[in-house]
């Protein structure tokens, strides 16, 4: 049996058509993925959405569903059953309950590699797998948009595990790297103290502790300062002030490149759970691109197929190696066949494109003129 159980006009439209005969109140849904309930689709019956009070929707079991209307519908009625979150390129991945199934079937039993375990175990280890493949073989970058508000701190995303790149956006839609502040923190802690500098407490002898003034300070303060952003005053040369550019840290001389852009810098605040950003960033567009680790959704919980078999040689090695009774042989043996499929996994999805690898060497060949 093929692994292609839609149809074209299911895959592209995410919908599934019927034509209904005379009285038909049942109709079958098949879509994959089936959705879990009657806010995921709409219902069109000849091009017209029908409002969702006419239908009911339960789900039958495996990877069908039931919509029953409350009236039987006319000879010929074409019904377009869409869901309304389309996704398309699923057929490259291969989802987690595949994978148990798989998995259960072909290395568990009596002459197989792993002669018995349980399908919690299996499904524990697969999962584990899933987040080691997100984090460096399989990883796939999410990316969040969201406009910065006065307050200059936004939320880290949900499902946040590690940031790949934090980026502005201007009015091309071009993104602009901003880079993280090594100059300044966002303190968990501020103590309280008197006016002899002693700490404070409360009655129960704990620190009495208030808001930190770090970010405040930082939030305001002009970034220019450190980027060495030209003045209008600054761009003739003046022999009076040079002196002054010389010994003032910040300024034009003496700049230090890594702080010599113009896009900010953002503070991560792993305790709160939030970025903080410079004033500068205040009203504008950012994206946050992020790891997570696979495991967020029910949706998300599939390995990409150049990782399948590095994915049942993940769970092998760590099924055997969490037995007392397995020789350390055979353990070092799933060890290295677990590392060389896990490498060629990374190979196969490094993605490298000889055309596009071409196309942006010509220009490393280009002389630049001043």
């Amino acid at each position: 049996m093929g692994l292609i159980t839609k149809t074209h006009f299911q895959y592209y439209n995410n919908s599934q058509k019927f034509t209904a005969t005379a009285g038909q109140t049942e109709f079958l849904l098949t879509l994959d993925p089936l959705p879990a309930n009657e806010s995921e689709f709409i219902i069109r019956i000849n091009g017209s959405e029908v409002d969702d009070d006419l239908y009911n929707y339960s789900s039958t079991g495996g990877n069908a569903g039931k919509v029953i209307f409350t009236a039987g519908r006319t000879a010929g009625d074409i019904l377009i059953i869409e869901l309304i979150n389309r996704k398309h390129g699923d057929y490259r991945y291969i989802s987690l309950i595949n994978i148990i199934n798989n998995y259960m079937m072909v290395y568990v039993g009596d002459g197989k590699l792993i002669p018995t375990c349980k399908r919690t175990e299996v499904l524990f280890h697969a999962k584990r797998g899933i987040q080691e493949f997100a984090y460096d073989i399989a990883r796939v970058e999410k990316i969040q948009e969201i406009e910065v508000s006065p307050s200059l701190s936004v939320p880290m995303p949900q499902d946040y595990v590690h940031y790949v790149r934090l980026s502005s956006v201007d009015a091309a839609g071009i993104e602009h790297i901003i880079y993280p502040s090594r100059y300044s923190s966002n303190p968990s802690q501020s103590i309280l103290q008197d006016d002899d500098y002693n700490y404070l407490f409360d009655n129960d002898d704990s620190l009495l502790t208030g808001f930190p003034v770090t970010q405040d300070r930082f939030n305001s303060f002009d970034h220019t300062n450190l980027s060495g952003d030209l003045q209008d005053e600054n761009l003739n040369y003046s022999a009076d002030r040079s002196a002054e550019r010389m010994f003032n840290y910040g300024e034009r001389f003496g700049l230090d490149p890594e702080l010599s852009q113009k896009n900010g810098v953002f503070i991560v605040d792993e305790l709160n759970g939030k970025f903080t950003f410079s004033s500068e960033l205040s009203g504008k567009v950012i994206t946050i691109k992020y790891i997570s680790d696979g495991l967020g959704t029910d949706d998300e919980m599939k390995v990409h197929k150049y990782a399948e078999d590095a994915i049942y040689k993940y769970i092998t090695h760590a099924l055997a190696s969490g037995r007392a009774n397995f020789p350390e042989y055979i353990i070092n043996r799933f060890r290295k066949e677990r590392r060389a499929a896990m490498r060629n996994a990374k190979i196969r999805l490094s993605s490298y494109k000889i055309s596009e690898l071409e196309q942006v060497m010509r220009g490393k060949s280009k002389r630049i003129k001043n």
